[in-house]
């Protein structure tokens, strides 16, 4: 039975690869507006056949929004939801290929406010680039690597080794340096002193150093990863976040630097400060919710079960 699982899973992970490999060819065939415009009806029509996807998506947005929203304003919210995921996937997958120079990438991407990492780099001690699994959130790194700022970006391995080199590969191109999660505190830690720059998510739930501060008005294990570092260091915390708007161009906006507070009790600045960075989080994705990955389980972890 073990063998006959492994048979399977090696077959899935084939196809899988097979299928993001003829993607990324077909991407750019086609013009990049009429090709999101695909990937966008991929996604709506894969919705009606997502099943625990599509449920878990419905489920988190009913506990996020379930106050807010009517049943049919959550279910239409959960459509888009899966078009955007379409649109901004096959936004991602095209750059695999298409992107070469920073001139390509502002053919389709804005930056706003690069000002405020600017400021924040000025000060030597290193930037942390904190950030959310919204939009096509890789081109951000992507941005800053065009730009020459070298930025390490942790990730967890994929497990097909073929689609994980993929990513690394692509996230490696540029100048960026992916860093595989579980081997970062000290690499990170040296980065930021030497005055480099790290980018980091802390939307979802995964096995790292976490504790629980408010999310959508509910408990919810979040990374302290950009806190611990951003204490030990001094490293400034610049918020960024990008999403795709209706003139079809993607908007990256980098933000003021967020000010922590220091108090001198660890345990409380770290839940104290994580908390701010969520809640600036929760600002962007309600502000696009659409292009949030509500199908993850953030609300997994419950109390007691932390990393801690």
């Amino acid at each position: 039975m073990a063998s006959l699982k492994i048979i399977r899973r090696k077959i899935r992970y084939a196809v899988v690869y097979g299928l993001v490999r003829f993607l990324i060819f077909l991407s750019n065939l086609m013009p990049r507006i009429a090709w999101l415009r695909f990937c966008g009806f991929l996604g709506r029509l894969a919705y009606p056949f997502a099943g625990q996807t599509r449920t878990r998506t419905l489920r988190h947005l009913t506990l996020a929004y379930g106050k807010e929203k009517s049943a049919a304003e959550i279910r239409a919210l959960s459509r888009r939801t899966f078009e955007y995921l379409g649109k901004n996937a096959g936004e991602m997958l095209r750059a695999t290929a298409s992107l070469h120079t920073a001139a390509d990438l502002d053919k389709f991407l804005v930056v706003h406010g690069y000002e405020n990492f600017e400021r924040a780099q000025a000060k030597g001690k290193g930037v942390i680039f904190l950030t959310c699994h919204m939009g096509a959130f890789d081109l951000q790194v992507t941005v800053m690597a065009l730009r020459g700022l070298n930025p390490n970006i942790i990730g967890t391995p994929l497990k097909d080794p073929r689609l994980n080199d993929l990513l690394w590969d692509y996230r490696n191109k540029h100048g960026a340096i992916a860093i595989e999660r579980g081997r970062e505190t000290f690499r990170m830690i040296k980065v930021l002193k030497s005055g480099g720059s790290v980018a980091l998510l802390i939307d979802q739930d995964t096995r790292v150093k976490s504790r629980f501060v408010n999310f959508f008005g509910m408990p919810a294990a979040t990374p302290v990863g950009a806190t611990v570092m951003a204490l030990k260091t001094g490293a400034s915390i610049v918020p960024t976040y990008i999403y795709l708007g209706t003139d079809w161009k993607q908007h990256m906006h980098i933000l003021p630097e967020i000010s922590l507070n220091v108090s001198g009790n660890d345990e409380a600045d770290m839940v104290y400060n994580t908390q701010i960075l969520t809640n600036f989080i929760e600002q962007q994705v309600r502000s696009h919710p659409e292009q949030w990955v509500w199908m993850h389980e953030r609300w997994k972890t419950k109390p007691g079960e932390e990393i801690a």
